[in-house]
């Protein structure tokens, strides 16, 4: 053996799991990106409005008195006017995170379909399968992948010796 032959099934005996890699990584990287689209984080705004809602329904509670039945109306029509904003402002955040998120989930869909194609290219010519002479003795040269070439690739798997 060359020495040249040598670093070739070494980089081929590495190609396996190099591919395995690749490709779990983009399935994560999809999958992470879905979940975050999902499930945006809060933020400090939308926390804060939570709080101050809170905290007049907890205020217009206190006022149960007919004297100061006014004052809770009041509250809660403050309360309403709260939720009704923090309606607005999530909707608005939903659109912008579901947008970002889209653009890298179309970055990396295109990104994965390119490197699947380079990978296919690449190990076009590689074998994927070894089937034994016997098994295949009808049926050699439908599962050669070269029908109309060489023979020796028919011969290989034993069905047309020639």
């Amino acid at each position: 053996m060359g020495e040249g032959e040598i670093l070739d099934e070494q980089i081929s005996s590495l190609a396996a799991p190099f591919v395995f890699f690749v490709v779990i990584a983009f399935q994560f990287a999809t999958k992470r990106l879905q979940d975050l689209k999902k499930g945006a984080s809060k933020t400090d705004k939308e926390m804060q409005l939570r709080g101050e809602i809170k905290q007049l329904l907890k205020e217009a509670a206190t006022y149960s008195q007919p004297s100061t039945f006014a004052q809770a109306a009041k509250l809660r029509r403050m309360a309403a006017a709260k939720e009704k904003e923090l309606a607005n402002y999530q909707a608005h955040l939903t659109q912008e995170v579901k947008q970002s998120y889209d653009l890298y989930l179309k970055v990396i869909f295109i990104t994965k379909v390119l490197i699947h194609i380079v990978l296919a290219l690449w190990f076009w010519s590689s074998p994927v399968a070894s089937v034994s002479q016997h098994l295949v003795q009808p049926f050699g040269r439908l599962l050669s992948g070269k029908i109309w070439g060489s023979t020796a690739t028919v011969s290989r798997l034993g069905s047309y010796p020639g």
